[in-house]
Formats: C-alpha cells, structure tokens, sequence
C-alpha cells in the first residue's frame, strides 16, 4: 500500500522582504526565468549574474550538508526566488508560497510516497524571498525532506536550517566551524534572557513562529554539532529523529544535562563571528587534586584554546604558589610573550575557579590575573582553570603554550 504524506517546513522570518501583492503585471517588467545547475533548478526574477551567484552558493551548502548528514543528495531541489513579487504573473506561485514570500520569508512544501515504511518517492518545492539566507535555508528543508522524508522536530529542524543558512565552508574531519551567522542573531541573543534548553527541546513551538525562536534553535544545534563534548552524539541523534527512529534529545543527552547547560550559556555569553566551540570546550574528564609543597601540579596551557584545566583543586581563602615557564602570542604577527602578557593585557595568564552552588549547578568564581603573580589565593573551591588572555572569537589564531607548576 502507498501512503502519501505532505509536509510544510516554513523558513525564517528574518527578511523582511517585499510584501507587494500580486497585481496585473506590466508588460515592462522582466519576467522570471529557469536557472539550472547540478543539484537545483530555480525559478527567479533575479538578473541573471545574481541568478547564477545563488546557484553557486546553494551547491556550496549542499556540499557542506550533504557531508555532515552522509547522504548524497538523490535528486534535483526545486526553487521559486522572488525578488519582485509584481514581477511575477497572476496564478505562477502557489498561494501558500506567495504568501510566505509577501510576509519576507519562505515555505518548503514536501510530498513523500511510502510503500511498506520505506520512502519511494519525494519531492520538494521551495518558495523564498531572494533577500537574505532564505533560499539557503529553505533549500535544506528540501534536501531532508526529499532524502530522508521528513525535516525532524521543530528545534532540529529550523536550527539545523540556519546552520545551512550560515556554513560558509566545506568542514573537515576534526575541523568544526566558526560562527558565520547574521549580525543580528548576536545583538538579539546577547540582550536576551537566555532561553532554557527545555523552552527549546521540549516545548510546543511551531515551524515559522518567529526569527527570535530560530535564533535560539541556531544556537543550540551549532553548540551540539560544533563542540568535540557533544557533536560524536549530535549527529546520529539528528539521523535518527530524520528517519522517524525512537530517539530523543533527552535520552541522548540525559546524564550530560548538567554540563550542555552550563556550556549552552557560555556559548551564549563569550560567542560572536569566528567563535570556536571546539576550542572553547570545556574539559570534564582530568582528575583534580590538592597540591603540596613536595609534589607540585603541572600543566600546560595552550594560547588557542579556552579554559583549560589545571588538575589543581583549591580552597577558598587558600594561598598558593606559582610559576609558569615559556612564551605563546595572541595574533600571527605579534611578538611572543610570557605568562605576563603584553602592555595592554593580551597574552596575559588567567585563572577561574569552577565550583558547583546550592542547586549543584556549575558556577564560575571571577576571573583573575595570574600572570605576573607568584603567588594568588583562591576566590572560591573548586577547580581551577587556566587560559591565555585574548579575545573569545579570536583563538584561533593564537599560539604557543605556557608550562604552569602550582603548589602550596
């Protein structure tokens, strides 16, 4: 027995758009055009350079997603791009489509033929505004939706279509991205009162409800897939819920709740454009313990990386001893420097202490100068970490390493 099954995954709000209804067409104005490349056929008023700059950057991001989700793309995406809706003639859009288009946003209409469980036919239909990543995202709806025959839940599915919206770099193994979204993703997130991994995850939220919504998806898909803690898990959950199997973000990441929530707002707080998770994880595995004057804790801290940890547990009011050997620098061409930093401060070596509250949730003590420092006393208990002073977004290209020796 066939069954049929129609979807509809509707794109950000984010672009504003033109919102002129579709009158009588004067004869003056261009009319839409058929635009093919290897994996998509647009429909668009769009002049021809524009026209074929899309399709580029649609087979650029078909790569990256193709790669990430391991599923060659089975046949051609369909798109209607509108830069004009008054260039387009009365009855050629379908209605829910220009009307997604007149709001400044995007639709995908899916339909899916099964036969036994198994998917046997499907076909996608994009209708976007040319303006901002809309295409881009719509177009990964399709790509799910025609390769695995659904998008996945509302949080999964939007959050991974900005992600699409956003990559601009094929990734390679080991070799997660950098943020690349939109300005105002940031502004809005960092004036915002964080929205909780539960609001989220499990709430009944619906495709196409607002940009502010699809802001925070973003945010967690590109935490879950970026960060080396939670990716391995990220992408055969995300496979999974693609194919209908009986998975779910909580039982995935259940035991793991404490840390995804304390690393989702620190991503929230320190991220902004060339932000690396992987180079910001934190590190939940290495033993601490109490040093003493006979066997001192060493370390080594690297300049391109976050905090990083110590292996020292220390007591609130507690002095203790300290002594860094080597030299790391904040930018290609600057000069090496010691543990002390430069004149302004950058290079600089810091501490923080990890520690759990009342509620046991992971909470940070102040952080503090140590680079200068040949002894410090510690603002609170618990562990502490390290890291080269620089820029959160700008790690990446840092290097060297500092050998950190505490005792009491």
């Amino acid at each position: 027995m066939l069954v049929f099954l129609l979807t509809v995954s509707v794109g950000s709000l984010q672009a504003q758009g033109n919102r002129r209804a579709v009158n009588q067409r004067p004869a003056s104005l261009p009319a839409p055009a058929d635009y093919r490349s290897k994996n998509f056929l647009i429909h668009t008023d769009l002049p021809a350079e524009e026209a074929r700059d899309l399709l580029e950057r649609l087979e650029k991001m078909l790569v990256i997603i193709s790669t990430y989700w391991a599923s060659p793309n089975r046949s051609i995406i369909e798109c209607y791009v509108v830069k004009d809706l008054a260039n387009w003639p009365a009855g050629s859009l379908h209605p829910a489509g220009m009307q997604s288009v007149q709001g400044g946003g995007g639709v995908t209409m899916s339909r899916t033929t099964y036969r036994g469980g198994q998917i046997v036919a499907a076909k996608s239909i994009v209708y976007a505004t040319a303006n901002g990543g809309t295409p881009q995202h719509e177009a990964v709806h399709a790509y799910c939706a025609q390769n695995f025959g659904r998008t996945g839940p509302v949080w999964y599915s939007e959050g991974m279509a900005e992600m699409g919206n956003n990559w601009k770099g094929v990734p390679r193994k080991g070799q997660p991205l950098a943020v690349t979204c939109e300005q105002y993703v940031i502004d809005y997130i960092k004036r915002s009162e964080p929205k909780s991994l539960n609001e989220i995850v499990n709430s009944s939220e619906t495709t196409g409800d607002s940009w502010q919504n699809y802001c925070w998806r973003w945010a967690l898909c590109h935490l879950l897939a970026t960060n080396p803690n939670y990716s391995e898990r990220f992408r055969p959950l995300g496979l999974g819920l693609l194919m209908n199997k009986p998975v779910s973000f909580n039982q995935t990441y259940g035991a793991m709740d404490r840390e995804i929530s304390f690393e989702y707002l620190f991503f929230l707080k320190h991220f902004d454009q060339g932000f690396r998770c992987d180079l910001c994880q934190w590190d939940w595995k290495t033993k601490f313990r109490k040093p003493n004057s006979v066997r001192p804790l060493n370390s080594k801290i690297e300049a391109n990386q976050g905090w990083q940890a110590s292996r020292v547990l220390v007591e609130e009011g507690r002095e203790y001893q300290i002594s860094t050997l080597g030299e790391w620098n904040t930018a290609t061409e600057s000069k090496d420097v010691t543990a002390r930093g430069d004149d302004s401060g950058q290079g600089t070596l810091m501490g923080v202490v990890l520690y759990e509250n009342e509620n046991e949730e992971y909470e940070l003590s102040a952080e503090f100068e140590l680079g200068k420092a040949e002894r410090f006393r510690a603002p609170a208990s618990g562990k502490l970490f390290l890291r080269c002073r620089d820029n959160w977004h700008e790690l990446a290209d840092n290097s060297g390493k500092i050998s950190v020796k505490i005792s009491q």
